[in-house]
């Protein structure tokens, strides 16, 4: 069905996708946080306890043993391997995928557009992974265990932590939410790599062709182990890091150029002016 809805948009170019992107994003935003936001207000009495048992879980003295047994080096390069994985997975920071559709917004300054982007970081990983976070946190499912014995986590462990507070309805909606961020991530990655093919090959055909590759590729990671998908996912991120993070330091004395300017001729007569209002 994803391959299908997906062939559907992408055949239908750029102006498709940014429609279609321009409905779901904001939907799917609204409801979860405004969903979060409601299991929170329920279990609000549980959320100091939730608190103290994700510290409690992190700073265990079978943590601690860990690292004194001679693991600790390991233990790090683990934590930081699944954070920056994960962190990256959530808004993109330093991947340069973002740039790609900053490219396509009409603005007199690249800094103004890039504080603008800055709050996609701040949404993505502040707030909605705060509300995440303060979900399970409350709802007394953390350090859930399944039939076999291993504890719940991931998807399963939200899904449980809003069904706590909203029944089946919970359920249903981190299944919509994960199927709206699956569906628009889908038609967001199109639309880079389709730039970036623009790029190198400027020709229709070309971009034609791909959008059907995209779609068979779909559905190929619709269809494969999720482990597999993760591994190929972050191992890819990383190639994309690598150049990106290179260039960004080439060009870091450019782009500090860029933001003295941006704040010297627009924010600093801006907030002189609001001030002067303010005073009268």
């Amino acid at each position: 069905m994803i391959t299908g809805l997906a062939i559907t948009v992408l055949l239908g170019g750029i102006k498709s996708i940014g429609k279609v992107s321009g409905i779901l994003v904001p939907f799917m935003a609204i409801l979860y946080v405004v969903s979060g936001l409601i299991v929170i207000l329920i279990n609000f009495e549980n959320v100091p306890a939730g608190l103290t048992e994700i510290f409690t879980m992190a700073f265990s003295p079978t943590a601690i043993a860990g690292g004194v047994g001679g693991t600790i080096i390991a233990s790090i390069l683990s934590a930081m391997r699944w954070g920056v994985a994960r962190g990256v997975f959530s808004n993109e920071a330093g991947l340069g995928s973002a740039p790609i559709a900053a490219a396509a917004a009409v603005t007199d300054y690249p800094s103004r557009q890039g504080y603008i982007n800055m709050t996609g970081t701040f949404f993505d990983t502040l707030v909605t992974c705060s509300i995440t976070g303060l979900v399970i946190a409350s709802s007394g499912v953390l350090g859930t265990l399944d039939a076999s014995g291993t504890m719940v986590s991931g998807v399963n462990l939200t899904i449980m932590a809003f069904q706590s507070a909203l029944g089946p309805a919970g359920g249903w909606v981190i299944t919509i939410g994960i199927m709206l961020f699956a569906f628009s991530t889908i038609l967001g990655w199109e639309y880079y790599g389709e730039k970036s093919l623009e790029y190198l090959i400027r020709a229709p055909i070309a971009t034609k062709i791909y959008r059907f590759v995209y779609c068979i590729f779909t559905f190929i990671g619709a269809t494969t182990a999720l482990e597999v998908v993760w591994d190929i996912s972050d191992t890819m991120n990383g190639f994309m890091a690598i150049p990106n993070l290179i260039c960004l330091l080439l060009l870091s004395n450019v782009i500090a150029k860029e933001c003295f300017e941006y704040q010297d001729r627009i924010i600093t007569p801006e907030r002189m002016a609001r001030k002067a209002l303010k005073n009268k």
